[in-house]
């Protein structure tokens, strides 16, 4: 039972711009925090960005900060991720994921819904 279903992922030359998608049921959309985290071959997933529905507040990880932007939109049941300026760095496969919580936490564990990824690769 697929719960999140990411878009929006391709190929981008450096200093370029992708806009990340993701959609899903209201059990897999928690309705609590959204997060994006992406893991690059060989290491281990990381966070990026994080949203909490009730108002909007945002975290980022300090590498992506001025450069990303997450937003959320309740009508379409959806989030996205903005991200600009994108480096070769950025490359990897971009995970959004959803926990029942209020607490913006960066720890993939934490989160107990998740989509199966979108490829993001950032050619230099």
């Amino acid at each position: 039972q697929v719960q999140l279903v990411e878009s929006g992922g391709g190929v981008v030359q450096a200093g370029g711009s992708l806009k990340l998608s993701c959609t899903g049921t209201p059990r897999g959309l928690s309705r609590g925090v959204m997060g994006w985290f992406r893991q690059a071959p060989g290491k281990e997933r990381e966070f990026v960005a994080a949203i909490r529905w009730r108002d909007g507040t945002t975290n980022y990880t300090d590498s992506v900060k001025g450069r990303f932007r997450i937003s959320r939109d309740y009508t379409k049941n959806m989030v996205d991720l903005q991200m600009n300026s994108l480096t070769p760095e950025d490359t990897g496969v971009y995970y959004c994921a959803g926990r029942r919580d209020l607490f913006l936490v960066r720890a993939p564990a934490e989160y107990d819904s998740w989509g199966q990824g979108t490829q993001v690769t950032v050619s230099s």
